[in-house]
């Protein structure tokens, strides 16, 4: 099935779902994940998830170990980003697992089952390196967001 426009590409119960998969991974980390849904871009995925990720102030966070799940819907093109601090600790390609197991579930139209076992393994990838700390806050929204912010 083709979405025309981001804001259809999930049900308002799957948004929930999403978000609930979203919070409990931030539980496991002292990591902070955002989904970021858009139509269509003309950029390079990666240059645009970057742009995205800056104009969220997802480089705000204390540790800097936020990531970042982006999809142009239209496009079809998906990106999962992670700041300096996750960066410096790990290699490249960390997420080209997340992303390929992503992509899978969205091309079989799983499209809320792929985010959330997106996000699940996100969490899985954190806890390794930035496990929760005593004084750990949630920095950033749980929330979906949709187009420019």
């Amino acid at each position: 099935m083709d979405f025309l426009a981001a804001d259809d590409f999930l049900t308002a119960s799957e948004k929930k779902r999403v978000e609930a998969a979203i919070t409990a991974a931030e539980l496991r980390t002292s990591g902070e994940l955002r989904l970021h849904l858009e139509d269509h871009i003309e950029d390079d995925v990666m240059d645009h998830a970057a742009f995205i990720f800056q104009e969220l102030d997802m480089h705000r966070t204390r540790d800097r170990n936020g990531v970042l799940i982006y999809l142009s819907v239209v496009d079809r093109k998906v990106a999962v980003i992670g700041d300096t601090g996750i960066n410096a600790v790990v290699g490249d390609g960390f997420w080209v697992d997340v992303v390929g197991m992503l992509k899978i579930h969205l091309a079989a139209g799983r499209r809320a089952d792929g985010l959330c076992e997106a996000v699940h393994t996100i969490g899985e990838k954190l806890v390794r390196h930035f496990p929760t700390k005593s004084d750990d806050s949630n920095e950033l929204p749980n929330t979906i967001s949709i187009g420019k912010r």
